[in-house]
């Protein structure tokens, strides 16, 4: 491919040779480098890709992008651009003809909610027909294929090259989560989004080589109402004006507000033998009634983005009412059927903030009693465990302490710290640091009408020991426990 065809919608400037050169494979990382190769310096939390020119140069490559000054041979073309990541997005869906136009792109972002509602997107859209692609924090589905996810939001190379697998494969749309570092690192850019999603709003992921507060997160997740045609947001997020601040898209909203285009009335806890779920009824833009199988007001809040959304593609009443009394979603409020007399869920609540949403949300259920499992990762902030513990003690009415990825940290000294947390409370809890016997503990002392959460894991099937990841899924811990009663 030609360089001038690849850099058709990138602003640059060309310091030394010539965009006549062939280009086979474009790269940001060195190691992949060759003859050939256009190598685009990328500046990352750990490493300058600008270091790398020299080893990329010895190894063939007469083709580079960066965004400073640089001294190389006569017979290197070396393009300048303002922000390489930016640049790259361009590059890239060039490199890969601009698949994204092929399909009907779906972005979702928020602080919760991106997954489940993803899912639910998918489900909706395939029972009526539609063949949907999706990249998310769990996985990547691409028709029959899954690649298991490293970042909820892959780099923009990886993007357009799934997008390239996806149109070739017969996909008409893909549904995808869109990350705050996403955005902020243009992982999202080299395309306009058809429907971009947000669901609302909370302080998360401030810190080093993150946000550096709430309203730079604000910022980088409300990009994405710049980079779509139609925007779809929650009226009843608090920030919802700062949200929609400088949107260049027609916009539609969802929530329990009047003002909202999609509302839900008259919601009602529904719950059975081993089940826990929620009913209203759909105002506004449509009218019909609706149940899912997920409980909790944030499962209505999922569900009103994806009718939301998938009102766009036309589906039909009785197809959107079906796919969302089936959709499901591994490791989200995932009820496994283990007894008639209680429940038992899997949720990948791993933080306090998500811990108590979930806890107050089943408390709404009135349980006999509500028991949660959970444990904290090693070599990470000893301030989640003190907060984790001190949540569960408060909520919970039995807290099963046990592991959770203690990676170079010895089980027992992480449950000591989440100890902590629980003894500013009055709550209960034993402490098993076995996971599977945890679990057994947890099925075996099951009373009738208990709710109880196998909380921390999710959809993850392994256990971080000792810099080492081992086989460990908690259905198929369930499966053993119940084979061997």
């Amino acid at each position: 491919m030609k360089l001038s065809s690849l850099l058709e919608r990138v602003e640059y400037t060309i310091s030394q040779g010539s965009l006549e050169e062939e280009v086979t494979e474009v790269v940001y990382d060195s190691r992949k480098a060759g003859p050939g190769s256009m190598f685009i310096c990328i500046r990352g939390a750990v490493a300058d890709g600008h270091k790398f020119i020299p080893d990329v140069l010895k190894k063939g490559t007469r083709v580079l992008v960066v965004e400073e000054e640089i001294s190389a041979p006569a017979d290197v073309t070396v393009i300048q651009v303002k922000d390489t990541r930016y640049a790259m997005a361009f590059i890239s869906a060039a490199y890969f003809g601009y698949p994204a136009e092929q399909l009907k792109t779906i972005g979702i972002t928020g602080t919760k909610g991106k997954t489940t509602t993803t899912y639910m997107v998918k489900s909706i859209l395939e029972n009526a027909g539609y063949k949907v692609g999706l990249i998310g924090t769990i996985e990547a589905i691409i028709g029959d294929k899954v690649i298991p996810a490293e970042n909820t939001t892959p780099e923009s190379f990886i993007i357009q090259k799934y997008f390239r697998e996806m149109a070739d494969a017969g996909c008409d749309c893909v549904v995808m989560e869109v990350s705050s570092q996403g955005l902020m690192l243009h992982r999202t850019q080299g395309f306009l989004f058809d429907f971009g999603i947000f669901t609302n709003i909370e302080p998360d992921h401030i810190g080093p080589n993150e946000h550096k507060d709430f309203a730079h997160y604000l910022y980088c997740k409300s990009l994405l109402l710049k980079q779509c045609r139609v925007g779809i947001v929650n009226r009843d997020d608090e920030h919802f004006e700062k949200i929609i601040e400088g949107h260049t898209c027609t916009l539609e909203t969802y929530g329990f507000s009047q003002e909202a285009d999609l509302r839900a009335e008259d919601a009602k806890l529904v719950s059975g033998r081993g089940y826990l779920g929620i009913s209203y009824h759909l105002k506004g833009l449509l009218d019909f009634p609706v149940e899912i199988d997920i409980p909790g007001k944030f499962s209505i809040y999922n569900s009103l983005t994806a009718i939301a959304i998938c009102r766009h593609f036309k589906v039909s009443q009785e197809n959107i009412i079906k796919a969302l009394k089936v959709a499901k979603v591994k490791g989200r409020i995932e009820m496994v059927k283990v007894s008639d007399e209680f429940t038992l869920m899997i949720d990948y609540a791993h933080n306090a903030m998500a811990l108590e949403s979930l806890l107050t949300t089943l408390r709404e259920y009135h349980p006999h009693r509500l028991v949660c499992l959970f444990g904290c990762g090693g070599n990470r902030s000893k301030y989640r465990r003190y907060e984790m513990g001190e949540v569960s003690g408060r909520l919970a009415d039995l807290t099963i302490i046990t592991s959770d990825n203690p990676r170079n940290e010895e089980p027992q000294a992480i449950i000591e710290d989440i100890k902590i947390g629980i003894s500013k409370t009055q709550g209960k809890y034993v402490e098993i640091p076995d996971r599977k016997e945890a679990i057994r503990y947890a099925i075996e002392h099951g009373e009738p009408g208990d709710i109880i959460i196998l909380a921390g894991k999710g959809h993850e099937d392994y256990q971080e020991i000792k810099g080492k990841k081992y086989p460990m899924d908690e259905r198929v811990l369930i499966a053993d426990i119940l084979a061997g009663r």
